[in-house]
């Protein structure tokens, strides 16, 4: 059903961005539609098979192996069998502040990504509950959807200033500073809301998920109680905002508007969920 789901949310975002590009094309008359037609098509293509790669180089993430990284390949490998997943990649990014994050287009194309302040924060239970969540999204599909949102977010981002700083398309001289900014907050606005399309649900369930393959909510529950301690404190540094949506908890490093279009619940409600489960699995046990 999940899988369902995000393969239907996919479709969906992949024809908003190029309705939107579309859009903001049809100000410049004939010539600009056919480009943005051109542009929209190259962007869902580009989306599809690439958005995955460009979050882990965006991340300077680097793949370690069972040499490399023993415990966390091991832990990994581990928790993959239990959620009946195959090996994904695994990778380690060069950031203090303590974030992971999953993508790919598919389970058998999955890539597992955490920070170095991540391994140093959490302990072992902890990082298992991480390591599950991050699988649980890759079990239901949600990396496809996120990625793709992340690279139309962002690119419909930097249309935005191009198009601001052309001031409405033609030659500087014919230039219509008020159609520019129209631009700018059509696709401004545009990209905000394709974040917000992506449903904070399938955080709660990814945790409830991530909660049966590591074998008990609490590792998770404390690990997202320490994220959002110590993202607030070490927000993490990153060139493409529009991708906080692919991380375990929001980087806390955005402006105070941030919560508008917030892709993620409160950890507050998350960790809640998280201990209603854990009280349901302990009555059943009785």
């Amino acid at each position: 059903m999940h899988t369902f789901k995000n393969n239907v949310k996919t479709a969906f975002l992949m024809g908003a961005m190029f309705g939107l590009v579309l859009l903001v094309g049809s100000m410049w008359g004939k010539s600009g539609l056919i480009m943005a037609a051109v542009f929209g098509g190259a962007m869902n293509v580009f989306a599809w098979f690439f958005s995955d790669k460009l979050a882990i180089a965006a991340m300077q993430a680097r793949e370690v192996d069972a040499a490399t990284a023993p415990d966390l390949h091991a832990m990994v490998d581990r928790l993959r069998q239990r959620a009946g997943l195959p090996m994904p990649k695994v990778y380690i990014c060069p950031h203090d502040a303590p974030n992971a994050f999953a993508t790919g287009r598919s389970p058998s194309k999955a890539a597992v990504a955490v920070t170095q302040g991540l391994l140093r924060l959490m302990d072992e239970r902890e990082l298992e509950g991480v390591i599950a969540h991050e699988l649980a999204h890759i079990k239901h599909r949600d990396t496809l959807t996120s990625c793709i949102a992340a690279t139309i977010a962002g690119t419909l981002a930097t249309v935005a200033q191009m198009f601001m700083f052309f001031g409405g398309g033609g030659n500087r001289e014919n230039a219509n500073p008020l159609l520019g900014i129209l631009t700018m907050i059509i696709a401004a606005v545009g990209a905000a809301l394709i974040q917000a399309m992506i449903s904070r649900t399938r955080e709660f369930a990814a945790d409830a998920e991530g909660a049966m393959i590591a074998g008990t909510p609490v590792g998770l529950a404390g690990a997202l109680n320490k994220l959002d301690m110590f993202s607030r404190r070490i927000p993490l540094v990153q060139p493409n905002p529009a991708a906080n949506n692919l991380f375990i908890v929001e980087p806390f490093g955005g402006g105070s508007l941030r919560n508008i279009f917030a892709t993620h619940p409160p950890v507050e409600a998350r960790i809640a969920a998280l201990e209603r489960l854990w009280q349901n699995l302990e009555a059943r046990g009785r």
